[in-house]
């Protein structure tokens, strides 16, 4: 039985990384932060049998330390981060990273394809990122950090992630289209959404091969955020022509337009198949506590 630990378990991402995890029958610890927030995925996660939650800030190097220490975790998923937050994007990495290094843990490190400024539309594993916002450069800032204290560890660099009906994108969707909510969905701005039960499963295969440096683990079609949002909409009964339309370019923070991860090496390397968003979308949601894959 491996020994798991998930950082930033309360996440969407780190919530089905737990949900895997336990159902594949390893021994899952999880970790939230003491601002543990109501996100999606939290309670399904959380109402797991057998699922230790441990508190910890990985913003403060000491408690993490502490905390890997006490675990002694044979593998190490870091799913976690913040937006806007430097310290947790960046130094959390690294404190993560250290730790998980000197207890001898194999560590997969989840990174995004906001490392890239879209001037090249498509990235390879080997290409050097080039970030135009904050939290891009904190991402990059981590995959350095990462790679020099652990060049076994993965990072594994994704996209916009969404599910059955429970992701973040999905809920911004429903809100404009119904008018609950205010916003518009960019024509401009391409990226390759990946199915969370897809990108799960592929990270726990990926922590199992010995791979080690960067992955690209994304869905296999590129499409632009109002393109997306016209699937969503289709899928779950709502009128696509209800969606309001803006243009990313013409915002003053900078962002990056069109990133497309290319997933070919690293789909070699996996038995799971990352469906492109047109897939995963083409049919009704399943139940959200069990994802299909």
């Amino acid at each position: 039985m491996t020994r798991v630990l998930v950082v930033g378990g309360t996440g969407y991402l780190g919530a089905e990384l737990v949900r895997q995890g336990v159902a594949a029958g390893h021994e899952v610890l999880a970790t939230h932060s003491t601002r543990r927030a109501a996100v999606p995925g939290v309670s399904r996660a959380a109402d797991l049998s057998g699922v230790e939650w441990r508190v910890v800030d990985i913003r403060q190097s000491a408690d993490v330390a502490a905390l890997v220490t006490d675990v002694r975790p044979d593998l190490v998923l870091n799913a976690a981060y913040a937006k806007t937050d430097w310290r947790t994007n960046a130094d959390g990495a690294a404190h993560v990273a250290l730790a998980s290094a000197r207890v001898g843990a194999r560590l997969v490190h989840v990174s995004s394809d906001a490392v890239f400024s879209g001037a090249a539309s498509s990235y390879a594993e080997d290409a050097v990122p080039d970030p135009l916002n904050p939290y891009g450069a904190a991402k990059a800032a981590a995959e350095t950090a990462v790679a020099a204290i652990d060049p076994s560890a993965l990072v594994a660099r994704t996209s916009l992630i969404l599910g059955d009906g429970t992701s973040a994108h999905e809920a911004f969707v429903h809100a404009v289209a119904t008018g609950v909510g205010e916003g518009v969905l960019f024509t401009d701005d391409v990226r390759c959404p990946v199915h969370v039960g897809d990108l799960a499963a592929a990270l726990l295969e990926l922590a199992g091969s010995g791979h080690a440096g960067v992955v690209h683990v994304a869905g296999s079609d590129p499409i632009s955020r109002y393109d997306l949002g016209r699937l969503v909409a289709a899928r779950d009964g709502l009128d696509p022509s209800l969606l309001p339309t803006g243009l990313r370019a013409e915002l003053p923070v900078p962002g990056p337009l069109d990133v497309r991860l290319d997933c070919r090496r690293t789909q070699g390397l996996l038995r799971t198949r990352l469906r492109g968003a047109r897939e995963f979308l083409a049919g009704p949601p399943v139940d959200a506590g069990h994802p299909g894959h």
